[in-house]
């Protein structure tokens, strides 16, 4: 059963706009927006695990899109983080394209399926070319939240 992703994104972690210039900015402004409505999490650490996933593997999937992820010590609960960029960056895709839609996802460390079943839902949805096409078009930061987690209805 896919997981609901407005328990997981908030309005306030998702970002419209953002001027990253490259993956690794783009990965500490996503660990700035998660800490700053998390107070638990550290921005240091989390931009730590999100490089270190990164090392192992681009988290791009194609057509523009990346999904950072980590399983974190000290996170309590899944958060999310959604950010559309103003200018795509490198990300190793493995389609060459560069990424201007990030979903960032961190879930506790012991919790291996619950960061399986999100991860297999954000990349269903972003799989989506009418999804990505919406998110990409919205023009603020509520707007891309409330496209993200109810696509009809937002989108009707």
């Amino acid at each position: 059963m896919p997981v609901d992703l407005d328990r997981i994104l908030c309005p306030e972690c998702s970002r419209h706009d953002l001027g990253a210039t490259s993956k690794k900015r783009a990965l500490e402004m996503a660990s700035e927006v998660l800490s700053g409505q998390y107070p638990e999490l550290d921005a240091g650490d989390l931009f730590d695990a999100l490089m270190a996933r990164e090392r192992l593997g681009s988290t791009a999937v194609g057509e523009g899109v990346a999904i950072p992820h980590c399983r974190l010590a000290g996170c309590e609960q899944p958060m999310a983080a959604l950010l559309h960029l103003q200018e795509p960056v490198e990300f190793d895709a493995p389609d060459g394209a560069p990424v201007d839609l990030l979903f960032v996802l961190v879930v506790p460390r012991e919790e291996n399926e619950t960061h399986l079943k999100i991860l297999a839902t954000a990349a269903a949805a972003l799989n989506d070319p009418d999804y990505r096409r919406a998110l990409r078009e919205a023009s603020d930061d509520r707007t891309l939240h409330d496209l993200a987690v109810h696509p009809r209805s937002a989108a009707g």
